[in-house]
């Protein structure tokens, strides 16, 4: 990995830790709608003038089919089941219930055909991390939150999905108009819900200043960067990102909110992370999906 592609990594382990905290806090005084419509119309009003001075819209309209569907697998669906599932779960649960996100990329990138299959070593990365899922759900979740996991479950699904979309059809784009132009479609796709579901008084500052630092810090600055992640060291190494992104979660869960951390909490975390470093490891040679040393990734379909 590159300095570049190290410092991207780093950044984008923290910066997406953080959410969880800040929607748990949002969504106590916000409905879900509301707080996807604030985060994505400050993201693109931060975005879409800078993009828009560049000139790097006008690109991105041969690519517009891809571009939809990245917009509703990563964005659209996922913040909004995400706000609404955080309104029963701990933030922590929902970190940790995200962090498959990595077994998932391993399984849609095979199958998909976007890198070598399946190894006997990737099969038991799986198996120990589906152990760690069922540790979490078996032990740590109650039967009236069954639901609100289900929707963390999709989210994972987007999560995953985006990241090959970007890698295959939008790796030569800005990423700078990519996230732009993302958050502005939900913006404007959620306005009308976001007005129907407003308060009926002026929230806290508390939740004001999550959705502010969910709009700028972890929407339009971390979509930035995570495009450039993707295109630096490849869509399945950029999901591993979510190695670190529970433990952030879980920390700020448990000392900003006094979220419980119980055991069947640290040995979901295990396993599920110990079974997405394995499942992940025979992948990171030079495959499709990867940047070369040196050089530039060729085109997917190249």
């Amino acid at each position: 990995m590159t300095r570049r592609g190290a410092f991207l990594f780093a950044l984008m382990s923290v910066v997406w830790g953080v959410p969880y905290l800040l929607i748990k806090v949002a969504v106590r005084h916000l409905e879900p709608a509301v707080v996807v419509e604030g985060r994505t119309a400050i993201g693109a009003l931060v975005l879409l003038p800078l993009a828009l001075r560049r000139g790097q819209l006008r690109p991105l309209l041969s690519s517009w089919k891809p571009l939809l569907a990245y917009t509703v697998a990563e964005l659209a669906i996922p913040w909004l089941l995400l706000s609404d599932a955080e309104r029963r779960l701990p933030s922590s649960l929902s970190g940790l219930l995200v962090s498959t996100v990595p077994l998932i990329g391993v399984v849609l990138a095979a199958l998909s055909g976007h890198q070598d299959r399946i190894d006997a070593k990737g099969i038991l990365g799986l198996l120990v991390g589906l152990i760690g899922v069922g540790v979490l759900l078996g032990l740590d979740v109650g039967r009236g939150d069954l639901g609100s996991v289900g929707e963390v479950g999709v989210v994972a699904i987007g999560y995953a999905t985006g990241p090959l979309l970007v890698s295959r059809y939008m790796h030569h784009l800005s990423s700078l108009a990519l996230a732009a132009v993302t958050m502005a479609l939900v913006a404007v796709g959620y306005l009308p819900f976001a007005i129907w579901q407003l308060p009926s008084k002026a929230p806290p500052g508390t939740a004001i200043a999550s959705i502010v630092v969910l709009g700028v810090v972890c929407s339009a600055l971390a979509f930035v960067a995570f495009f450039e992640l993707i295109k630096e060291i490849g869509s399945t190494r950029a999901t591993i990102i979510t190695y670190v992104n529970p433990a952030i979660a879980v920390v700020l869960g448990v000392v900003w909110l006094g979220e419980p951390f119980k055991l069947a909490t640290g040995i979901g975390f295990v396993l599920i992370l110990g079974g997405s470093w394995v499942s992940t490891a025979s992948g990171r040679g030079e495959t499709r999906d990867t940047p070369r040393v040196g050089g530039t990734r060729p085109a997917p379909d190249e």
